[in-house]
């Protein structure tokens, strides 16, 4: 608590410097752990979400991706009108799916942008649902909807579907948690940066009879600080801690803002096989997520084939058969935008070598999934080089799969027609999800080559690499 806090002038000036520290301890550590955080509060509820799905608990929604999102909204938490509540939760559930989906991939998680204002759709996601009390005690209508489904999922559940249920909901409830203490510690810097300005743009304009007038104040306030929310209750706080006997109430202020102290240490040896391991485990992590896509694509060509099956095709397929001839291959002409030099690319795909090349791909990441076994083993007994050229080559491989996959969902879509475009099974979740991994996988990679980097040149230097750490 520092000694000159005694008088208001004085006061803001140190608060100032106070709030400054905090705000970038808050910028460089605590808001990207608020990010990550919501990661996997996504991850959890995406997988849950995806299993209810599968198991007809709730209804698909077919505008699903469809929607744009500008703006953050927390979906609907009110009562269910009359009727059918399934599909009225169900199209809740979608929207909070892209909602956080939106708030993960494209939202500027910085503390400039995270205003009050913009604080409040925030945290109406985070309480959509409270996954912390998902039980009879907590009668809100979605809680109860989510608790009703929840018991339907492990009723009969296998044991895979059982886990996937008990570990999203886990996640969720601990993740809410960690999600709602990361969110106080922004809400209160707003808070006391808010009353900051207040003082330096509105107050310090004022007559010393004025600084207590609320009206007075509210009235300047809309000219000094235009386009922002007034609120009456944080301007009683500043008048009370501007008063005679507001000393220990600033003091509080300063000790509660103060940003943890940082010390320096030389930083431990960084663990670069770990580093690329976490890389290969990332871009494994989309192995069953495509043996899910895989079954879809089979269905969509399957489809596709039927609609083509005419009498010439039967007969052409019975004599192919009795002289043991292979069948014709499946070929379709895709078409995608090509992400690196923006020009549309047409492209022939064997679909059944396709599928083949793609099976064998998802063995392989399957095995770089692993934690633990002999695959993981494998991976320890490796190379620095062996496992970044391990890693390049299946980032590679799965972004060729990725856009081969999107140009196929595309062209499905396209080829069935408006009758039949409705049992065309789409893969938009899933190419999220590989392209989530790819993200991940390629930052493990590229961190790796920054501190192999900063590593070398240290060494050049000739001097130790120290870091700071949060107390």
């Amino acid at each position: 608590m520092p000694d000159n806090a005694v008088t208001p002038n004085e006061y803001l000036k140190t608060l100032t410097e106070v709030l400054a520290a905090r705000a970038d301890w808050l910028e460089k550590s605590e808001v990207g752990k608020l990010k990550e955080e919501f990661r996997t509060f996504h991850t959890a509820f995406a997988a849950l979400y995806k299993l209810c799905l599968k198991k007809g608990l709730i209804n698909q929604d077919p505008y699903k991706d469809d929607v744009r999102i500008g703006e953050l909204s927390a979906p609907e938490t009110g009562p269910f009108t009359d009727g059918d509540y399934k599909d009225q939760f169900s199209l809740r559930l979608s929207n909070y799916d892209n909602q956080l989906d939106f708030l993960v991939n494209f939202y500027p998680f910085s503390l400039d942008f995270l205003t009050s204002v913009k604080m409040k759709p925030i945290l109406g996601l985070v309480k959509f649902i409270d996954w912390t009390r998902l039980n009879t005690a907590n009668d809100t209508p979605n809680n109860r909807a989510m608790m009703d489904i929840a018991a339907q999922a492990k009723s009969g559940a296998d044991p895979l579907s059982a886990s996937i249920i008990n570990e999203s909901l886990s996640k969720l409830s601990k993740t809410t948690g960690s999600i709602l203490s990361y969110l106080k510690l922004v809400s209160d810097y707003n808070r006391e940066a808010y009353k900051r300005d207040l003082r330096t743009k509105v107050l310090s304009s004022l007559s010393e009879t004025e600084v207590s007038v609320i009206p007075t104040i509210k009235k300047k306030f809309a000219a000094a600080m235009p386009g922002q929310p007034f609120y009456p209750d944080l301007v009683e706080e500043v008048i009370k801690e501007d008063s005679n006997v507001g000393k220990p109430l600033r003091d509080n202020v300063l000790k509660q803002m103060a940003a943890p102290l940082a010390k320096e240490k030389t930083a431990p040896k960084v663990d670069f096989k770990a580093i690329l391991i976490e890389g290969l485990n990332a871009i494994g992590s989309v192995h069953s997520t495509m043996a899910e896509t895989g079954g879809k694509l089979d269905e969509n060509a399957a489809l596709l084939q039927e609609r083509k099956n005419n009498f010439w095709e039967k007969i052409k397929r019975v004599i192919q058969q009795m002289l043991n001839k292979e069948p014709d291959p499946t070929i379709f002409d895709l078409e995608y935008m090509d992400p690196v030099k923006g020009v549309l690319v047409k492209q022939k795909v064997d679909f059944t070598r396709f599928r083949s090349e793609m099976d064998r791909k998802n063995r392989t990441l399957a095995a770089l999934a692993s934690r633990s076994g002999a695959a993981f083993a494998k991976m320890q007994s490796m190379t620095d080089e062996q496992l970044m050229g391990m890693l390049e080559k299946n980032i590679r491989d799965v972004q060729t799969i990725h856009k081969v996959l999107g140009a196929l969902d595309e062209f499905f879509k396209a080829e069935a027609g408006r009758e039949d475009r409705h049992k065309i099974k789409g893969i938009k979740p899933e190419l999220g999800v590989m392209k989530n991994a790819i993200v991940k996988a390629n930052g493990r990679r590229h961190d790796y080559s920054a501190q192999k980097e900063e590593e070398e040149q240290m060494r050049k230097l000739g001097v130790g690499i120290a870091v700071t750490e949060g107390a």
